[in-house]
């Protein structure tokens, strides 16, 4: 990664650690604020992040819901590994 920037009173590596809970909305608005400035004013995170977090959001919009059974089924395979 290119050398750390300030951005939007974010650093690169701040933003990174920020990254999930922004994507999963668990952020406050502040601090929401602070990572969308940060992105929109920083190429290398905005390729990275913005794009993982359009990506994400997307995919759980268009997830296809389960029914009990096959999430049951679901969660037993993964947990088997």
């Amino acid at each position: 990664m290119q050398q750390e920037r300030e951005v939007g009173g974010l650093r690169c590596g701040e933003v990174l650690a920020l990254l999930g809970d922004f994507v999963d909305g668990e952020l406050d608005a502040a601090t929401v604020g602070r990572v969308q400035a940060h992105l929109a004013g920083c190429d290398a995170c905005e390729r990275f992040g913005g794009r993982y977090a359009a990506v994400v959001r997307r995919l759980r919009a268009e997830r296809p819901r389960l029914d009990d059974a096959a999430r049951l089924r679901l969660d037993r395979r993964v947990r088997a590994g």
